[in-house]
C-alpha cells in the first residue's frame, strides 16, 4: 500500500509559486504598470534667500611698503647692541654703537684749529675796523674760519656714524652682526619692517577695471590661517595696463593686520557688487550639460525635476538663481550624477524599498509556516 504525501505539501508548493509569482509581478513591474526602476539615494537641501556677494578673486603674497636695510656709514668695531629681532623700534632710535675713539679724536682737533681761527678773525676783523689790514686779508681770514668750522662738522657727522639708528620706525627683523665684529663702509646690519606698511599688490583682468574704485571693500584670507578673514580696502589702482598680461595692478591695504606678515600668500576677494535678498544655490548642487547649469528639484512622488539653471551673481560656495527655483524648494546636493527627468530618487530616512520588500516575504511565510515551539 503507496504512502500519503504528508498534507503540508501542497500547501508549501502553493505558498511557493504564490511567493515567486508576485516576486516576479513586483521586481518586473510599478504600480502604473511601466518597468519599474531602482530608486537613486540622493542628499536634498532648502533653497533659501540671503544676501550675496560677487568677489573678483586674485592671489599674491605680502609685502611691507615700508622696509629699509641699515647698513653702517662708517668703518669700526661693534662695542655695543642695544636691539634684538622683533623688538619694536621708533624712527631715529639707537640700535648699536661702534667704536668711535678716532672720530672723538677728529672732532677734538677739528674744534680746537676752528677755536683758534675763530679768535684770529676777531683779530682781523677789529684791525678792518680800524682800516690796517686790506679787504683781501680780511677776507681770506674770513674764508680759513668758514672752512675750519665745516671741517668740524664734517668730524662731527664721522662720530654720528658710529651710532646705528633706525631709519623707520618698524619691527626688527634681522640682526647681521655680533658684538665684537668688525664692520666696513656699506655693509648690512639690520632690517626693519613697518608691519602696519603691509599690502597685497594683486593683478586683476583689464575687463574688470570698470567695477573697480578706491576704498573698496577686500575679503583677505592666509594659508596660515584658513579660517579667518581678514578686513582690507583698494588703496591704489594703477593707471595703467600692463601690455604683455592684460593686467591691471590694484593695492590692498588693511584695516588691522593682526597675525599677518610680509612673504605670507593671501587669497583677496574684492567686493564688486552685492544683493542683499537673493535666491541662493548651494554649488553642490549643481550638474553641469556641456555649457549650461542644471539643478535637480525634488518632487511630491519621490522624482525629481530637472531644471536649467540661471544665474546671477557668482560667490565661492552659492550662485544666485534667476530660473524658477524658489525659495522652500527641495534640491539635489549628492547623488545626482546619472540622474535624469523624472528619475526616482530615495532620500537618506526613507526606508529601502529591497530591503521592505524582503521582510515583508519573510513575515508572510512565517506566518505560513509558525515554527513549532519546543
Amino acid at each position: 500500500m503507496a504512502q500519503r504525501p504528508p498534507a503540508a505539501l501542497p500547501l508549501l508548493a502553493l505558498g511557493m509559486t504564490l511567493l515567486v509569482g508576485c516576486s516576479e509581478e513586483g521586481s518586473s513591474r510599478s504600480s502604473d504598470g511601466s518597468p519599474a526602476s531602482k530608486a537613486v539615494a540622493v542628499e536634498v537641501t532648502e533653497v533659501t534667500r540671503g544676501p550675496i556677494e560677487r568677489l573678483l578673486m586674485t592671489s599674491r603674497e605680502l609685502v611691507a611698503e615700508q622696509e629699509v636695510k641699515v647698513v653702517s656709514r662708517t668703518a669700526n668695531r661693534v662695542v655695543q647692541l642695544l636691539v634684538e629681532e622683533g623688538d619694536v623700534v621708533q624712527e631715529n632710535q639707537l640700535l648699536a654703537r661702534l667704536e668711535d675713539d678716532i672720530q672723538r679724536t677728529a672732532l677734538a682737533k677739528a674744534e680746537n684749529q676752528a677755536n683758534k681761527s675763530r679768535e684770529e678773525f676777531a683779530r682781523q676783523q677789529s684791525l678792518h675796523q680800524q682800516d690796517l689790514i686790506s679787504d683781501q686779508v680780511f677776507r681770506d681770514a674770513r674764508y680759513d674760519l668758514k672752512q675750519l668750522e665745516l671741517s668740524v662738522e664734517d668730524a662731527r657727522r664721522e662720530l654720528g656714524y658710529t651710532e646705528i639708528r633706525a631709519s623707520i620706525a618698524g619691527t626688527v627683523t634681522s640682526r647681521l652682526i655680533k658684538l665684537g665684529d668688525e664692520i666696513t663702509t656699506g655693509q648690512h646690519l639690520f632690517s626693519l619692517v613697518d608691519f602696519h606698511s603691509i599690502v597685497a599688490r594683486v593683478y586683476v583682468p583689464e575687463k574688470e577695471l570698470g567695477s573697480l574704485e578706491l576704498y573698496q571693500e577686500v575679503r583677505v584670507t592666509a594659508t596660515a590661517f584658513p579660517d579667518q578673514t581678514f578686513a582690507a580696502h583698494v588703496l591704489r589702482i594703477s593707471p595703467i595696463i600692463e601690455a604683455n598680461s592684460g593686467m591691471v595692478k590694484v593695492t590692498v591695504a588693511f584695516k588691522d593686520i593682526g597675525p599677518l606678515r610680509p612673504g605670507m600668500y593671501v587669497d583677496a576677494g574684492i567686493v564688486v557688487d552685492t544683493k542683499p535678498d537673493a535666491v541662493l544655490i548651494p554649488k553642490r548642487a549643481l550638474a553641469y550639460d556641456g555649457d549650461h547649469q542644471f539643478v535637480f528639484r525634488l518632487l511630491p512622488d519621490r522624482r525629481v525635476e530637472r531644471i536649467r539653471l540661471d544665474t546671477g551673481l557668482d560667490a565661492p560656495l552659492q550662485v544666485e538663481s534667476l530660473s524658477k527655483i524658489q525659495p522652500g524648494d527641495q534640491i539635489v546636493i549628492a547623488g545626482q550624477t546619472g540622474l535624469k527627468d523624472g528619475s526616482l530618487v530615495r532620500l537618506p530616512n526613507d526606508p529601502d524599498s529591497e530591503t521592505e520588500e524582503e521582510d515583508n516575504e519573510k513575515g508572510w511565510l512565517a506566518r505560513l509556516f509558525p515554527r513549532k515551539k519546543g
